[in-house]
């Protein structure tokens, strides 16, 4: 009897360590399990953490890409902007007599008398100036023609390397319409890369708020008050243009957006102005037609300017430098014939012509031209 109960205990106590070894087992496994959940949740996290690490990185650098661009940008557009108000202040510093001059636009038209300091827009340009000459465009819209591309082509390839070192083409953009002025500098660039890299090119383009009302004619019929108004403008562009030409050579030609300039033109003007006896020539003439091809000394320029201020609504320009010479050389009374000698001596023709108008569609709308220079 004390056998069986002594063997039953020993049972008993074997389940209870089977059952407690199997507790103790299934909660090793369990914590285990646990345990390896947990570590595969960390390995998961840390995965997770770099992958986010290097997102945030890669996400970094593109920022610092952008705004670094963004930076070089804004710099880039001050520097321009810093470059251009310098090199307006510096063309204007070197020159008092232009600085005041363009002032001087206020006294001729009050409507201006508010603004600032009245100067064109410099699109294209670095300032190049101490040249022998300066050679001024004036363009505007002509619709569905242009002469532009030509008229730059004939100037710009009829020069020595030499020769274009020592002067500089300025194109003023004379129209409102910015898809017009955005169409001569996508052209310009694009067709004239290395004068515009060099200096040898520039584009200006004029303020609106200086033709304000300055083109009204009222005192016209209205059937010829347009054609008033647009000669009225040529002359106030050519005016512009001049003063800004003025400080940046020796000399200045006046040419137009619809010519052509003939072989070695350049070297012939150079050559004909370096051999001149007098000094006493008030300008010089390179073409028989209109203001195309009119050599002036930039020292000049400011007495022709005031005058053709004086009288811009009266006359067409090239009228006005006829008249200049009759107030400047002929006395009230005196004969004729001693008058037009004395002119000569100032006003000096040259022969052949050096250019040659080619333009037909004139910059008046609906008009056609068909002038052509005899002694080209």
């Amino acid at each position: 009897m004390r056998t069986k109960q002594v063997n039953l205990l020993i049972t008993l106590v074997a389940v209870a360590l089977f059952s407690f070894s199997c507790f103790c087992i299934y909660r090793i496994t369990q914590t285990n399990n646990r345990l390896i959940n947990c570590r595969n949740h960390i390995l998961e996290f840390k995965e997770n953490m770099l992958h986010l690490r290097n997102k945030t990185e890669k996400n970094s650098q593109e920022m610092m890409k952008v705004l670094n661009r963004i930076k070089y940008e804004i710099t880039k557009r001050e520097n321009l902007s810093g470059n251009l108000v310098a090199q307006k202040a510096d063309i204007l510093n070197k020159n008092e007599t232009v600085s005041n001059t363009f002032e001087d636009l206020k006294f001729f038209f009050p409507h201006i008398r508010k603004e600032g300091r009245i100067y064109p827009d410099v699109i294209i340009g670095k300032g190049k100036t101490g040249v022998s000459f300066a050679l001024g465009i004036s363009t505007v819209n002509r619709g569905n023609y242009s002469y532009l591309k030509q008229t730059l082509t004939s100037v710009v390839s009829r020069m020595t390397l030499s020769e274009e070192k020592d002067s500089v083409v300025i194109v003023s953009v004379a129209d409102s319409n910015e898809d017009y002025l955005h169409s001569v500098v996508k052209m310009i660039t694009r067709k004239f890369k290395r004068q515009v890299r060099s200096g040898s090119l520039e584009v200006i383009s004029i303020p609106a708020f200086l033709y304000s009302s300055m083109l009204n004619a009222k005192h016209l019929a209205e059937a010829s008050q347009k054609l008033a108004s647009w000669r009225i403008k040529q002359v106030l562009d050519f005016c512009i243009l001049m003063l800004y030409a003025q400080p940046k050579a020796k000399y200045y030609l006046q040419l137009e957006d619809d010519i052509i300039a003939k072989e070695m033109y350049f070297t012939k003007i150079t050559d004909f102005v370096g051999n001149i006896s007098s000094n006493n020539w008030f300008f010089i003439e390179f073409s028989m037609l209109g203001f195309i091809g009119k050599l002036f000394r930039s020292e000049d320029l400011t007495h022709f300017v005031r005058f053709f201020l004086m009288f811009y609504k009266e006359k067409p320009i090239d009228w006005l430098l006829n008249d200049i010479f009759q107030v400047k050389v002929c006395d009230t009374g005196e004969d004729l014939g001693n008058c037009i000698k004395r002119k000569k001596q100032i006003r000096i023709r040259y022969k052949p012509s050096l250019f040659q108008h080619v333009g037909i569609h004139s910059s008046f709308p609906g008009k056609e031209r068909y002038e052509k220079d005899v002694y080209y």
